[in-house]
């Protein structure tokens, strides 16, 4: 993975008109930046790591940096998505089987954990584990061995295992619904990524990344299109921008995007019923302080951040 540095810091490759697993990781906010530095520090060991934030916030991306900076690259990268899978398979999918461990079991088949070698596994939604196999993860990351279903033979655990939630485990622990032995586990070390709204900073880099990365040639934001990305609250947050540009790019006539178009839930979760909706005017003000902020109050400094006229900056 290729890490660059800008006025802040980027992390990741990207560009292409088709994505890739390694996106950039746009850091300029120092919410982001202390995020990706703490990841850059645990990459180096073996313990397991715990990925906390909302949906969208990056979390996949992070443990495939973190693997991509171990001494692990090499070896594969494995991610399993606890949130998809029935319950009657996760099992399997973990730790394999053996033939005839079940009805349809013709032949021995590996599970995650040991396919991936000496690579890395992402237990992706952990929370979403039922409390059965949170008992079984848990004595495989406290003895550092496992079972295949329907074998007795014991298999070390070589892979490092990092796991990821975007719920309040420990809110899940009182209510019953996480073990609480298994969190303490999980919470050797740990990472919170922020909201995309709590890292404003971040938010025209990572639109004009992924608005040449889905565009065919380079393309601009005009004003109002950059006003639009600082007023919205992208309660998806970085998968929601994302399928914004990329909507911006197929449907572009020209090499300047004026307006996006953005879809607005029709109502707010419970969680965001206070977060205000910014207008436009307002939007226009917070990117002009914002870009002032980030060029030491130098106006031309700032439009080149900007990518707009000088004069531009003077009139928002």
């Amino acid at each position: 993975m290729d890490v660059r540095a800008t006025n802040g810091a980027h992390f990741g490759q990207g560009r292409g008109k088709e994505p890739r697993h390694d996106q950039a990781m746009v850091a300029e906010s120092p919410l982001m930046r202390a995020a990706l530095e703490r990841a850059r520090r645990f990459a180096g060991s073996d313990a397991t790591v715990l990925l906390l934030g909302e949906s969208g916030t990056g979390k996949e991306v992070v443990a495939r940096f973190m693997h991509q900076q171990s001494g692990r690259a090499q070896s594969p990268y494995v991610r399993i998505n606890c949130a998809a899978l029935p319950e009657s398979l996760i099992e399997g999918e973990l730790f394999g089987h053996s033939r005839g461990a079940f009805t349809g079991a013709d032949q021995d088949r590996l599970g995650k954990l040991e396919w991936a070698e000496d690579g890395t596994v992402l237990l992706d939604e952990v929370g979403e584990l039922p409390l059965g196999l949170q008992a079984k993860l848990l004595r495989v990351l406290e003895e550092g061995e496992f079972q295949r279903l329907g074998d007795n033979r014991v298999i070390p655990l070589r892979s490092r295992v990092i796991a990821s939630t975007n719920r309040d485990l420990g809110t899940e622990v009182v209510e019953g619904r996480f073990r609480a032995d298994l969190y303490y586990r999980l919470f050797v070390l740990n990472i919170e990524l922020p909201r995309l709204r709590d890292r404003p900073e971040d938010l025209l880099p990572l639109a004009r990344h992924f608005l040449n990365q889905y565009a065919p040639a380079p393309m601009q934001l005009g004003r109002r299109a950059i006003c639009q990305v600082m007023a919205h609250d992208w309660p998806g947050n970085v998968r929601e921008l994302k399928n914004v540009m990329q909507r911006a790019a197929v449907l572009a006539d020209g090499e300047r995007i004026e307006e996006l178009e953005i879809v607005e839930l029709p109502h707010r979760l419970a969680a965001d019923a206070n977060w205000p909706a910014i207008p436009l005017a307002e939007a226009e003000r917070r990117t002009l302080e914002a870009a002032l902020r980030q060029a030491e109050g130098n106006q031309a400094a700032a439009a080149r951040i900007l990518e707009v006229a000088p004069k531009t900056v003077g009139n928002m």
